[in-house]
């Protein structure tokens, strides 16, 4: 079948592209010597994960104790990291079956939570490996000071059940200078302490190619490059042709000749705007702007007429791949034109 035959709105990954953008990020990982772990959150699906495995990463990515269960289930996917405080009896209970059956690192930013894995972990004879997360200006989660940062380690290293595996942070844009101080300063304060920082593990798209950039960094976590999106084709970090991810639609409605509508609204193409003017960028039509979204629909104008036709398809380029990846059950895997398979998201909608 041609994707054009599919009906709307659809989910499109390129394989091609997206074996391109692998190879090519991974290349640069090992140029840098710089080990890879793709977070899975941008595409959700086993087969695309082992796909990034096999070209050289040393494991995976996840966000929540359920993504890392239908990886490692589904895919059989095992050398995984989550990189979110864990906090819960129920959630704590997962994680340690999940340890049983896999090589589990999580992370941690303060001490109710360390002492909540100290307490499931500690009846194990393998120890839990926890990273300190650390707030290098992203103002997400993290300790914000090196100070804070040790008093974490040693007591991830008293503890039972427990060992210190290093440092994570997810950084701001364009301030690598700054995150690398920060977490020099912090590895030496930790290793002056007699702890060893195995790994310092950094990560974020839109300065996926200026990661020499920050040097103490041993690990690279990344979800955008596999699809990539438009709001990295906006950064420069890609081209149009380098995303592989794009929605399909159909014009439904054209109530003047400078508006049509189509059947993707936020349901499928996200409210996510990133500062940026429009809801995606059409393929082929550049002058047109997705001016505004319902649920289920698009406004598409244009100061002349759009010359869209009712029953035309679009193929569109969302600002942000990672949040379309969670909106629907299945994508289409194409080659070119031509479509090899309908593919189940299978992490999709895993939040716990």
């Amino acid at each position: 079948m041609n994707y054009s035959d599919a009906d709307t709105p659809a989910v499109l990954i390129d394989l091609a592209v997206v074996s391109r953008n692998i190879k090519n990020y991974q290349k640069y990982c090992d140029k840098n010597r710089l080990n890879l772990r793709p977070h899975i959150k941008t595409h959700k699906i086993p087969e695309l994960a082992k796909l990034q495995l096999t070209a050289g990463a040393v494991g995976i990515t996840c966000q929540k104790v359920s993504e890392a269960e239908a990886m490692l289930s589904e895919g059989g996917i095992d050398d995984i990291l989550i990189t979110y405080n864990i906090y819960g009896q129920s959630k704590l209970q997962r994680l340690l079956q999940l340890s049983s059956r896999c090589n589990l690192s999580v992370v941690a930013d303060n001490s109710v939570c360390v002492k909540g894995l100290s307490d499931t972990f500690k009846k194990q004879n393998k120890p839990l490996q926890v990273l300190v997360e650390c707030d290098t200006g992203a103002l997400r989660c993290g300790v914000v000071t090196p100070e804070e940062a040790l008093l974490l380690a040693q007591e991830i290293t008293n503890l039972p059940g427990l060992k210190f595996g290093g440092l994570m942070t997810y950084p701001p844009i364009s301030q690598q200078k700054k995150v690398n101080r920060f977490l020099e300063l912090t590895k030496t304060l930790i290793e002056e302490n007699g702890i060893t920082v195995e790994i310092v593990s950094i990560g974020g798209s839109p300065n996926m190619w200026e990661v020499e950039k920050i040097p103490i960094g041993t690990e690279y976590r990344i979800g955008t490059y596999i699809y990539n999106d438009r709001s990295l084709i906006e950064r420069k970090v890609c081209r149009e042709e380098d995303c592989a991810l794009t929605v399909l639609a159909t014009v439904v409605s054209i109530p003047t000749p400078q508006r049509a509508v189509i059947d993707a609204g936020s349901k499928v193409l996200t409210t996510d705007l990133f500062g940026l003017a429009g809801h995606g960028h059409i393929i082929d039509h550049p002058h047109l702007i997705i001016s505004q979204l319902s649920e289920e629909h698009a406004c598409i104008i244009s100061d002349a007429p759009t010359e869209l036709s009712i029953g035309q398809k679009v193929r569109i380029i969302p600002n942000h791949a990672c949040v379309v990846s969670n909106m629907v059950d299945e994508v289409l895997f194409i080659d070119g034109c031509k479509v090899l398979k309908s593919q189940n998201v299978v992490a999709r909608g895993k939040v716990l």
